[in-house]
């Protein structure tokens, strides 16, 4: 992250800038150096990120490097389909509250397991509860009648973006000290959508 920005006094469109630019530099191959051994002892007795992200478990979404961020720079909290489930939302709590995080983000991705399997009504074992939480992102997609299922890259595309709205609608109906944080400027909540292609990052704003 920019050295000379004061973590304390950064705006919540500077976090998301920040974010921007590092996800540039990794489109375009081009990140910086980080110093992993400085930065880890500078961080061995606290922690201070700049922004949270509610992200998907695949591992091709690892959110530092899609955003060329250094250790201590991001609270990850991730979980398959990025649902907002409660012990998430008291995660992304506790970074804003106590930890100075100036943004929350809320990634979903393309071709995203999850959000496919939401598709096609899986119910199976625990995964079952994770698809429960994707299922109202699949009835609010109204503008495709036919093939809705995960062999219809179109209608799962729109379900990802219309399931990172519902995590969102989720904080906020189950936050009351996100939303007082949100109301007050002290933080920005957004959405997000990377794709596993290209690399690119595309926020709701």
């Amino acid at each position: 992250m920019h050295p000379e920005i004061d973590r304390d006094q950064m705006s919540p469109q500077q976090a998301i800038e920040i974010l921007q630019q590092g996800n540039n530099r990794f489109v375009n191959n081009v990140k910086r150096q980080h110093d992993m051994l400085s930065v880890r002892d500078e961080l061995k007795d606290k922690q201070h990120p700049f922004a949270s992200i509610l992200s998907c478990s695949d591992s091709r979404t690892t959110v530092e490097l899609i955003f060329d961020q250094n250790l201590g720079d991001i609270f990850s909290v991730r979980l398959a389909g990025n649902v907002a489930s409660t012990l998430a939302i008291g995660s992304l709590e506790f970074s804003t509250q106590y930890l100075g995080s100036k943004l929350v983000v809320v990634m979903g991705h393309s071709n995203c397991g999850a959000v496919k399997a939401a598709c096609d009504h899986y119910k199976g074992g625990n995964i079952g509860e994770i698809i429960k939480m994707i299922d109202p992102a699949v009835g609010h997609e109204t503008t495709i009648s036919s093939e809705r299922n995960s062999a219809n890259t179109s209608f799962v595309e729109k379900v990802c973006w219309h399931n990172v709205h519902e995590q969102i609608n989720n904080i906020k109906q189950n936050s009351d000290i996100i939303n007082k944080m949100v109301e007050d400027n002290r933080i920005a909540l957004v959405g997000a959508v990377y794709d596993l292609a290209t690399g690119s990052v595309e926020f709701d704003i």
